[in-house]
């Protein structure tokens, strides 16, 4: 079987709609509640804070996806540092895991918000049905092709970019550029709080990995993958902040916290009224979906890719089509059930954890295997490690006192992953020749 990559079937502008369609769409509309919850009044700054800590991880990334394009991107990074191991399969499944739980996110975001659009509460067994099926529309786009997928996100990214860009700047005229988020609003916050709600931050910011797992089918990739990457990490940062400081200039803080699934659709209604409520509604529904199919378009191909590597198991379960096809149903699988199982504070916390640490092992491999090979500083390396073990610290010590079961679920669901892949490669190992680079 071929996973049928097409090359220099993606524009830039393609790259970076599918970038800002992630992370927009999980972003400012799913975390920006969560993150106030946590960080208090500073809640805003909280986005500086992550696109800090994004830009030095993003620097591998660059390095890597300039010397190497692929379309396995991050399977790609790991299996030249660390060669066909465990470890390998294990941090590229955990990636692929932590996208996955991100289509969930952004699922229950969707289902969220078209509940709330329609009058109903937020919660039920529609919640769930919603979420499913949005998931299933996002499958049905993906299977139609690139050039569709592409087309798609860069119509969905303009829309959305523009469109919450303008809801940002109406709602802060609205509100007379004045600050509401003011008082406590939770027994949370503080600077611990600040530093744990990073990793949300960070989370709204990792889209920018989708651009680096589709390198092989971007037109000139050794120079693109790391220009889309630059751009969509730049749009968000200013979209972040302009959503986050109008949310705050049109809600008490207790509100946006208690209005967290769906924050900036209650932020339109003091100061938009009815018409700029059913607007946000609207443009959230743009936001959600059109990030679902890009992060499903990325993590189907990095699972295609781990599977012709040879470093997780496959099988076509009688489906016809090509592995990427394959890999396609399984995410939606997984994604529909994480959807219908966990709420969303659960479901970004576990994606927290998995890609946090999956960070540290791709910086971890890449300095000390790779930096000379891609000329990468290792000082700036060193500083992405610690960045992400600090944010990761803080988030756990916090998810401790408040949710401890999802910690020994993040626990678990690691060490279930690491386990299960050295097994698998026991009985399986690749073959010799394959390619590596320490």
């Amino acid at each position: 079987m071929s996973s049928d990559y097409k090359k220099n079937s993606l524009t830039l502008f393609d790259a970076i709609a599918m970038g800002t369609g992630v992370m927009i769409g999980a972003g400012i509309l799913a975390l920006t509640g969560q993150i106030a919850e946590l960080a208090g009044p500073l809640f805003p700054f909280v986005f500086i804070s992550g696109a800090v800590v994004t830009a030095f991880s993003a620097y591998t990334y660059i390095k890597m996806s300039n010397a190497y394009p692929s379309a396995g991107g991050i399977g790609m990074i790991l299996q030249k540092a660390y060669g066909p191991t465990s470890i390998t399969a294990g941090a590229a499944l955990l990636m692929a895991f932590s996208m996955v739980i991100n289509e969930s996110l952004v699922a229950r975001t969707f289902a969220s918000y078209l509940l709330r659009g329609l009058d109903l509460p937020p919660f039920g067994w529609l919640l769930p049905a919603i979420s499913v099926g949005v998931i299933l529309f996002a499958f049905l786009i993906n299977i139609s092709g690139n050039r569709s997928i592409g087309l798609f996100s860069t119509i969905m990214a303009a829309l959305k970019v523009g469109g919450i860009a303008l809801f940002g700047f109406a709602a802060l005229w609205a509100g007379g550029f004045s600050f509401e988020a003011t008082g406590d609003g939770t027994d949370l916050g503080g600077l611990s709080g600040f530093i744990a709600s990073t990793a949300l931050a960070i989370l709204a910011f990792k889209g920018f990995t989708t651009i680096t797992n589709s390198g092989a089918e971007i037109t000139d990739p050794h120079h693109n993958v790391g220009r889309a990457i630059v751009a969509a990490i730049s749009i968000c940062i200013l979209v972040y902040l302009l959503v986050a400081f109008a949310v705050g200039s049109s809600l008490p803080l207790e509100k946006i916290i208690e209005a967290k699934d769906y924050a900036l659709a209650e932020a339109a209604k003091p100061t938009l009224g009815s018409v700029g409520f059913y607007l946000t509604v609207a443009l959230a529904l743009v936001a959600t979906s059109s990030g679902l199919i890009a992060s499903m378009f990325a993590v189907s191909r990095m699972l295609a890719m781990l599977t012709e590597m040879k470093l997780i198991p496959h099988s076509h379960f009688g489906m016809p089509g090509v592995i990427r096809d394959h890999t396609l149903v399984y995410t939606v699988f997984v994604a529909a059930l994480l959807a219908v199982f966990f709420d969303l504070s659960q479901i970004a916390s576990l994606g927290a954890f998995f890609y946090l640490v999956m960070d540290i092992i791709i910086h971890w491999g890449v300095f000390r295997h790779l930096r000379s090979d891609v000329a990468a500083r290792g000082w700036i390396l060193l500083i992405a490690i610690g960045l992400d073990a600090v944010v990761l610290a803080a988030f756990a010590m916090l998810k401790l006192q408040h949710d401890p079961a999802i910690v020994a679920y993040a626990i678990a669901g690691i060490i279930v992953v690491f386990l299960f892949v050295k097994a698998f490669l026991h009985f399986n190992p690749p073959d010799a020749e394959e390619e590596h680079s320490h």
